[in-house]
This record gives structure tokens, sequence and C-alpha cells, in this order.
């Protein structure tokens, strides 16, 4: 797959769930805990009906062999992590990482504590080279 889209959060909330298991599940499972995790409960045909999406996005692998079908990830959450995070730096801060940082502090969403842990592992980073 070459091209990754974003996700709606009703299939991102799917995708989170496959990516705490490290086993194919069945939708039963994947409905059961995301009534856990979230005030809102999906009927199971929704769950499935998502399920299907994220298998025609590729996200999804569907194991018809079993009584129940299962589910399993094709698509590792570093992996969308890595791309959202860049389409974010792209689209909202023009690609400048010094822009996204000040966003976060002028909106104090970041500590004084996470600026010297960002500034420790740049440090590193440097040093490493």
């Amino acid at each position: 797959m070459t091209t990754i889209k974003r996700l709606p959060s009703a299939e991102l909330n799917i995708m989170l769930v496959l990516w705490k298991t490290d086993k194919p599940v069945t939708a039963a499972y994947v409905m059961n805990q995301l009534k856990e995790s979230q005030q809102k409960q999906l009927a199971i045909t929704s769950v499935l009906t998502l399920l299907t999406r994220l298998s025609e996005k590729g996200f999804v692998e569907i194991d018809k062999s079993a009584k129940a079908n299962l589910y399993s990830v094709l698509i590792s959450e570093a992996e969308y992590s890595s791309l959202e995070s860049k389409s974010v730096l792209e689209k909202f801060y023009g690609n400048s990482l010094t822009s996204l940082v000040s966003s976060l502090v002028n909106d104090e969403a970041i500590s004084k504590q996470d600026i010297n842990d960002l500034r420790d592992y740049l440090n590193n980073l440097h040093e490493e080279d």
C-alpha cells in the first residue's frame, strides 16, 4: 500500500482496539473493547461495516476460514502515527517543527519539563552524529 489516508474517528477507534491486541480478533471482541473504552456503544452491524471499510482501505485483513471472521492489522500503529504526524506538520505548520513547538508552548500544551526533555533528546541526537 503506497498511500495511507487519514482515518475518520470511528475507524480510528476500531484500529486503536486492534493495535492493542497481538492476535486476530472477532468483531464481537472489538465491539466489547469499544464499549469499555467509550461512552457510546456501537451495534455489531456498525462494527462490521467499519471493519469492512478498514479492510477495503488496506488497514485490516479478514480471515474468513474460522467460524467467525477474524480481523488483524496490516498497517502498524507506528506507521500510521508517523504519517499522521507528518501530515499535521505539513498542513498546519508549513513543515516547520519550530512553528509546531512554538504553538504548543504558546498554548501551554507542553510543560517546562517537556521542553527540557526535548532539549535533552535533541542534544543526544547531536552527540550521536
